[in-house]
């Protein structure tokens, strides 16, 4: 099977490339090639084109964060001879954390050496995302982090608390219905929700912790508004993954797993976040893709 690196250069702290090549060369790894995406999107495009031109089955490496996962898995999806992984060296990782330790997947040996499995997919759209759907809240955090991701202090690995402190002070309260499988969850506003298949979101907040990524199904957790005060108590729970089973929340706290969700905003340009990336409109249906691509999974992983 031909191995194809799909490199974002923007990705993470520093260019990822030597270190890759290093890490090729010092296990003898044969027949692969190296593609470094040009701009957004490109990743998308590339993958795809490859998949159409043959019926070799062809295995594409995501080397970047969980938006070089998403370009590279969305122009898999369709697509029966592309098998995806990815090489986690962005700043958040969220969606290998389902799988645990991301050290495995930075193993070339392990990684090229795995098993395969199929996984799901979300679909927004003609958008995809491989980890998660979320907004309210979450999608002033996921515009800020575009903003400062490449600061220094408040950026990389703290963007998501950059983002979370900024949301605190303008985002508490957002205006939309959200629909799980026809159950209205909410009436006029929520704080946030998060629509997934993985398990973590801002590079350690356990959104959904009983998320299978390829049973059909999305793990949809929709929190209406609440003071700031009582949210700052209740980050840690929510980021140990704890808020679940948190009796307190029962008034507050919404899950569901669904098939299909509907997000009604009452403007043009309610953000959504897929995968990071923010994307607007006044209504939105998410879908899910019961084990759309293949997805390699490193050896002696074992999930969560």
């Amino acid at each position: 099977m031909k191995r194809i690196f799909i490199i974002n250069p923007s990705a993470g702290a520093r260019n990822s490339e030597k270190d890759i090549q290093k890490k090729l060369s010092d296990n003898d790894v044969q027949d692969y090639e190296i593609y470094v995406t040009k701009s957004k999107g490109d990743a998308t495009q590339y993958v795809a084109k490859r998949c159409e031109e043959t019926k070799e089955d062809l295995l594409f490496i995501a080397c970047g964060g969980d938006g070089t996962l998403n370009e590279v898995a969305s122009g898999c999806v369709g697509h029966p001879n592309a098998v995806l992984t990815v090489y986690p060296c962005g700043s958040g990782n969220d969606y290998v954390k389902y799988y645990g330790d991301k050290s495995y997947f930075l193993d070339i040996k392990r990684l090229l050496g795995g098993k395969e499995d199929k996984i799901d997919m979300i679909k927004v759209g003609d958008r995809y995302a491989v980890n998660a759907c979320h907004f309210g809240f979450d999608s002033k955090v996921a515009k800020t982090m575009t903003k400062v991701k490449y600061k220094k202090v408040i950026g990389g690995k703290n963007a998501y608390n950059t983002g979370v402190l900024v949301a605190l002070f303008t985002a508490m309260k957002n205006k939309c219905r959200v629909i799980a499988d026809g159950e209205e969850l909410n009436k006029k506003c929520i704080l946030l929700c998060t629509v997934t298949n993985g398990k973590y979101v801002g590079g350690s907040y356990k959104c959904a912790p009983r998320s299978l990524n390829n049973d059909g199904l999305m793990e949809v957790c929709c929190i209406n508004p609440v003071s700031r005060f009582k949210f700052i108590k209740l980050i840690n729970t929510y980021k140990n993954g704890l808020h679940l089973d948190d009796k307190s929340l029962v008034n507050v706290l919404k899950y569901r797993q669904a098939k299909k969700v509907e997000i009604i905003a009452d403007k043009p340009d309610f953000p959504v976040s897929l995968d990071g990336e923010v994307i607007e409109g006044e209504k939105f249906e998410v879908e899910i893709l019961k084990q759309a691509v293949r997805f390699l999974v490193p050896d002696g992983i074992q999930e969560e």
